[in-house]
């Protein structure tokens, strides 16, 4: 994915994480929602630790398929970081990256499953 990180689209209205379902949701200003599993989160977080530092050194996340949230944090105005309960932290969700992957989210669930089974791994720890 291509975005640049602080010129959102548009500006969350809401967003909230459904414990239960391991769902975050979020609504944008524009009328745009996008209901996010904790695992495509997870596997596609902006850190440098999943995304590497160029698009060839993308890391392929197995065993994430019972992900949750324990936190969702504020990170100034522009951004949010997630804190998994596999304790990843380190990725910053900006406005702008949570609406890009909200629009690609079927792509980039596909393209997920596709790496995992490219590579004999799985989607369970």
């Amino acid at each position: 994915m291509t975005y640049n990180a602080f010129s959102a689209p548009s500006w969350p209205t809401e967003i909230r994480y459904k414990k239960d379902e391991k769902i975050l949701e979020v609504e944008f200003d524009d009328g745009a929602q996008f209901s996010f599993p904790a695992e495509l989160l997870r596997v596609e977080s902006p850190s440098a630790e999943v995304q590497g530092h160029a698009p060839d050194q993308k890391k392929i996340v197995a065993g994430r398929r019972h992900v949750g949230i324990m936190k969702v944090e504020p990170v100034g105005n522009y951004a949010v970081r997630i804190n998994f309960d596999d304790m990843h932290d380190t990725g910053i969700y900006s406005w702008a990256y949570l609406y890009e992957l909200g629009q690609k989210k079927e792509a980039a669930w596909l393209n997920y499953l596709a790496a995992l089974e490219a590579n004999g791994l799985s989607r369970d720890p």
